[in-house]
């Protein structure tokens, strides 16, 4: 008799036999909107947690249907070490292109780091249809304060007519790090 699939092993092992065959469909049938379910929680909590930014950015958040205290190893509040802080992406048409606005942004101390992710490919609407190129994209981590000084240089230096500058808010994190970022960078 075959072995049920691990996530049923030790269930059976310590219990009857191997389920039989409309057992095992309905234990089958189960599993797919369970993981469904628990993956909806997760990102809903998740989810949550990032959106809730007055919430979460400035003091303890609260993740629905678990009752946790926030995600993270650091809070960003005031009297922190650390200060808001935001990751921005911008894409770029090549390496060369990322290379150049990146060492601008640090050399301008707009950010204490700036990733560049190669091999991206992008789909988008532009000029009345659908256009898609090969890109990589920036993941640049910086102070909040910096965002608008940030989009300005970008703007100034980028090749796009209308380049791409998004934030996104940093809730938390390893402070030893989020503390890197704010030594690293200018205050305004």
């Amino acid at each position: 008799m075959p072995l049920p699939p691990a996530p049923f092993r030790a269930l059976s092992a310590a219990a009857a036999p191997a389920p039989s065959g409309a057992q095992r469909a309905l234990l089958y049938g189960r599993r797919a909107p369970l993981a469904g379910a628990l993956l909806f929680l997760s990102i809903g909590a998740v989810s949550a947690a990032v959106a809730s930014r007055s919430g979460c950015a400035f003091s303890h958040c609260r993740i629905p249907f678990f009752g946790a205290r926030g995600l993270s190893s650091a809070r960003m509040d005031a009297a922190s070490t650390t200060v808001p802080s935001i990751v921005v992406y911008v894409t770029v048409p090549n390496r060369e292109a990322g290379k150049k606005l990146s060492q601008g942004i640090i050399s301008e101390k707009l950010a204490a780091c700036v990733n560049i992710v190669p091999g991206i490919e992008s789909v988008y609407w532009w000029e009345g249809k659908v256009q898609t190129d090969a890109e990589e994209l920036l993941i640049i981590k910086t102070r909040e304060s910096l965002l608008n000084a940030l989009t300005e240089h970008i703007k100034a230096n980028h090749e796009y007519d209308v380049p791409e500058v998004i934030s996104l808010p940093i809730t938390g994190g390893n402070t030893k790090y989020l503390e890197w970022i704010k030594n690293s960078t200018r205050e305004t």
